[in-house]
């Protein structure tokens, strides 16, 4: 179990010039709401023992450099619980975010919602819900930090729903608590590392990292911009293929640059999301924001893999985000294909694919893609900007494989290479078509 520290010690870790909001001031009858008999007691033991008045201190301070808005439990307070002065604090919390125009950064450490005020506790996750739903519509981000224990409620709104969830190594994680899972559960479900794997959370930050990478997050996130990103330089063959097949061949090359080449060229620096928050994750879909020439750029890039349902949904969830927050996006397109096996199938890949194609379309954002090696179908198309998609010359794109093409039409396997050509796939056909754009245009 990672060291469990107070949320003036976690606040001191991360920023500078902490300053309280002043908390809104509640009444409430002896022993709360539901008169629970030694319930004011309870909370003047919490207080005296940590020197807080509630389980949440809410304040602002800069974070490398970034102001931001500090929401940090003190799981020494009831466990960190939320109740009715809880959600007070964190009404008021956001409300001074939107007001000032600064993001948001929970610092979770609960075990969820205070049994000592019952439905009362509970409906404070409403609250927070609401609080969250407007910072987002006020196009301000949310950083998640997940500490030991993140449970209940506060994992399922503060945590579960900020725009990027960062989590601290082996934090218990989950929205069942250690007392009431079933006595059978995995507890290694039911952590930081779990969470990152079934994509619910974005990374594991150590905490002497944690400064530095909340610093960086907040950097990105707040620089918003109206230029479209700028078109990479392709990194591969510079002669256009002579015919359709050459095309497909140097698109299949292992030789060929592939996406975490262009992103490294393209980027100062960057960061990764992770996960689709469906349960999945797809190694094949690299998605995040970096630096380019002093501004945020964000990216979804495909390596050259069948894309799985995880990975569009996750270039969805990016391209959204990105767009809340004004920030162009740049994709690069490299797949022979959307996944299509069984599993595929059962993880919804059609009804990923869609969500894409309408995210992308309905998106004010600008983005800018590239076409850096296979373009198979729509599981490529989907993530090609109308409009504004550019093709390097070791790339192709097409409505499917050739040897499938042939297939279809019941031509023997040798006749893929003169049906490639008759699909007219090269960069230089797309062009012509009005598929792709000129470079410099």
């Amino acid at each position: 179990m990672p060291e469990r520290r107070s949320a003036r010690e976690v606040i001191a870790l991360v920023a500078d010039d902490f300053a309280e909001i002043p908390s809104p001031a509640r009444q409430s009858g002896p022993d709360g709401p539901l008169a629970w008999q030694g319930y004011d007691a309870s909370l003047a033991r919490a207080a005296e023992r940590t020197g807080e008045a509630e389980s949440v201190v809410c304040g602002t301070a800069h974070v490398a450099g970034v102001r931001a808005v500090l929401i940090a439990f003190e799981f020494g307070f009831l466990g960190g619980s939320l109740g009715e002065r809880t959600g007070d604090r964190l009404e008021a919390a956001y409300t001074y975010a939107r007001e000032q125009r600064l993001p948001v950064v929970p610092l979770v450490a609960t075990g969820g919602s205070r049994m000592q005020e019952g439905m009362l506790a509970l409906t404070q996750l409403q609250r927070v819900a609401r609080q969250s739903a407007l910072t987002r519509e006020a196009g301000l981000p949310q950083i998640a930090v997940l500490r030991d224990p993140t449970t209940g409620g506060g994992w399922a709104t503060l945590g579960a729903g900020a725009d990027v969830v960062l989590a601290l190594p082996g934090a218990q994680v989950g929205f069942a608590g250690s007392r009431v899972r079933p006595p059978d559960a995995d507890p290694s479900a039911y952590t930081a590392e779990a969470q990152v794997a079934a994509g619910a959370a974005d990374a594991v930050v150590a905490e002497e990292g944690l400064r530095d990478t909340l610093g960086r997050w907040l950097r990105l996130l707040m620089s918003a911009s109206s230029e479209p990103a700028p078109v990479p330089a392709p990194l591969g063959a510079t002669e256009l293929p002579a015919t359709g097949w050459d095309a497909v061949r140097r698109a299949r090359s292992p030789e060929r640059p592939r996406a975490r080449a262009y992103l490294d060229a393209y980027f100062t620096h960057r960061v990764a999301v992770s996960g689709d928050r469906c349960g999945g994750t797809d190694p094949g879909m690299l998605c995040g924001f970096g630096e380019r020439d002093g501004r945020t750029v964000a990216y979804a890039a495909q390596t050259g893999t069948a894309t799985r349902p995880a990975g569009y949904r996750t270039a969805s969830r990016l391209i959204r985000l990105a767009d809340r927050l004004g920030i162009p996006v740049l994709t690069l397109v490299d797949t022979p294909g959307a996944a299509n096996d069984a599993e595929a199938e059962r993880q919804g890949a059609g009804a990923a694919i869609a969500d894409l194609f309408v995210t992308v379309a309905a998106v004010r954002t600008p983005v800018t893609t590239l076409l850096i090696g296979e373009g198979g179908s729509g599981g490529a198309l989907a993530l090609a900007a109308p409009g504004n998609t550019y093709a390097t010359p070791d790339s192709y794109f097409s409505v499917i494989a050739p040897e499938s093409a042939a297939a279809i039409l019941k031509r023997p396997p040798r006749e893929a290479e003169a049906t490639a050509d008759q699909l007219r796939i090269r960069p230089q056909d797309l062009v012509e078509l009005g598929v792709v754009r000129e470079p410099g245009t």
